[in-house]
């Protein structure tokens, strides 16, 4: 189980209340409001319909309390608990037009962001063992970039960048920017960062390795889509003088052979834009 899990409430409630406006349009849930009796009240239940790992409730919770702050929510389990088919995640009462008018946008946000940690977990098991910590990227979805962060902290994981301005990463066009020339990009990075920022180079080959580690060199070196070996020889060629990070086309049965060469971090962009959701479902209790 994932400990010390917290994002603030302040960030969950645009993204839930943009997600209940693009689903309620101008006139509301119609089926309900045709079929639901005047002050209607239903008991429903979130259940696991899989495996996984939790992710999600307090977003799930904001989609009745927008709607209708009377709405009882209470929670069963906790974001980071490991769940099995069948359990029991959390339970809901209220008016049947605010139960049934939520119910779609708590599901999608429950069972993404609950996907995603479940994903997470099993790569970060995957490298147990090892010393490599399992990182996602800025490949996010528009829009829930802190919520799909969340969701791999919640799973074991932890995060690259959470914006531009967090620290130097320079890729191959920022290189060309700088007429090909890895120690002039390298030298001016260094110039404008401040002291606490740190400076990240992403190098395709051993050669651009090299050619960076004879200057001033960076505080972080990005290897992208290296064979194993060349990744083995990438860490001896680094000795400890910055972090090694392995990156492009990890997969869960890849991601062991990876980290054992020594890398500290696996940075993967498929744990946020295109993950599998958790089949999660919200049944109505009939009394």
């Amino acid at each position: 189980m994932t400990t010390n899990l917290h994002l603030p409430t302040l960030l969950w409630e645009p993204i839930v209340r943009t997600a209940l406006m693009e689903d309620l349009g101008i006139g509301g849930d119609v089926t309900t409001q045709a079929l639901a009796q005047p002050g209607q009240q239903l008991h429903a239940i979130f259940r696991s319909r899989q495996n996984g790992v939790l992710c999600g409730l307090e977003g799930a919770r904001q989609a009745f309390a927008i709607l209708d702050p009377s709405v009882r929510f209470s929670q069963i389990k906790q974001d980071g608990n490991q769940i099995a088919q069948g359990d029991v995640l959390a339970t809901v009462e209220g008016n049947a037009t605010t139960l049934l008018a939520g119910e779609r946008t708590a599901l999608n946000l429950l069972s993404h962001l609950s996907g995603i940690a479940t994903h997470t977990h099993h790569i970060v098991q995957a490298v147990a063992g090892t010393k490599a910590r399992v990182a996602c990227t800025r490949k996010t979805l528009p829009g829930l970039r802190s919520l799909q962060k969340y969701a791999v902290r919640a799973g074991g994981g932890s995060s690259h960048r959470l914006r531009l301005d967090d620290a130097i990463l320079i890729k191959d066009n920022h290189i060309a920017l700088c007429g090909g020339n890895i120690q002039k990009a390298l030298l001016s990075a260094r110039t404008y960062a401040g002291h606490l920022m740190k400076v990240e180079l992403e190098v395709d080959t051993l050669e651009q390795l090299e050619e960076a580690l004879s200057g001033s060199g960076a505080d972080v070196y990005l290897l992208d889509n290296m064979s194993v070996p060349q990744l083995e020889q990438a860490v001896r060629m680094i000795n400890g003088r910055a972090l090694a990070e392995a990156s492009g086309g990890i997969t869960l049965k890849t991601a062991p052979a990876i980290a054992q060469t020594g890398v500290d971090v696996l940075s993967l962009g498929w744990l946020t834009h295109s993950v599998q959701a958790l089949d999660i479902g919200l049944d109505i209790v009939q009394s």
